[in-house]
């Protein structure tokens, strides 16, 4: 999953990158919020976290011209004002969540694996797709009770596929939302993935999983367990 933090503090902001992307997400860090705007504006995140005092445009501001503009990507804020009334302000404005500074990094992580459970249709930490288990807490998957050890893109890929299962999942899609960047659209980088994801999660005799959708992208299927 992507994440966007806009931290004005390096130390903070590096701190929050560095631990999220050990929690396997792929993350962008913006330190003002100017540029912030134009960043939510031109790319897809599945989670923003955001700091109220920024300098160029503050995080109150920010977060109303992202809601405006009709962009619903779920929002932290991230703020050292912890009176009722700051909350309430945020809150109002469409923050999905709020967390007073100084906090702990495990209750960010834990309240941004929450707010991206809200949004998505699987509630659980721990995403299913027929005898494939996911556990977003533990980052293990699993399948047939055999735990399969993934590398970190291989991990938000399949994340990202099984949050929205059963749905047809274009390349440039999967590039939003997997990789930092975009890939030209000759590269063959997402089909690479794809084959080392399936080699793992689709062994011997297990039912193929994940369908390649000719012209068009990838969709991972909810397959039926064994009897």
């Amino acid at each position: 999953m992507r994440v966007l933090v806009v931290e004005d503090e390096k130390k903070v902001a590096n701190f929050i990158k560095h631990g999220l992307e050990e929690e396997r997400y792929i993350v962008e860090t913006v330190n003002d919020g100017i540029s912030a705007i134009d960043v939510v504006m031109n790319n897809h995140f599945d989670a923003i976290v955001l700091d109220v005092m920024l300098p160029g445009k503050d995080g109150l501001t920010l977060l109303k011209e992202i809601r405006d503009s009709g962009i619903s990507t779920p929002v932290i804020l991230l703020t050292a004002r912890s009176t009722v009334e700051d909350k309430v302000a945020g809150l109002d404005l469409g923050a999905d969540d709020y967390l007073p500074k100084p906090f702990s990094f495990d209750e960010l992580a834990a309240r941004l694996r929450s707010i991206l459970r809200r949004s998505s249709p699987e509630k659980s930490t721990k995403l299913r797709a027929g005898d494939l288990i996911l556990d977003t807490v533990s980052h293990l998957a699993y399948r047939h009770g055999r735990e399969i050890e993934l590398t970190t893109k291989e991990y938000a890929l399949l994340e990202y596929m099984m949050r929205n299962k059963n749905r047809i999942l274009s390349r440039s899609t999967i590039t939003q939302h997997v990789w930092k960047h975009n890939f030209d659209p000759e590269s063959n980088i997402i089909d690479v993935y794809i084959k080392r994801l399936r080699s793992k999660i689709e062994k011997d005799d297990e039912k193929p999983i994940v369908q390649s959708i000719r012209g068009v992208g990838y969709r991972l299927r909810e397959v039926a367990n064994e009897e």
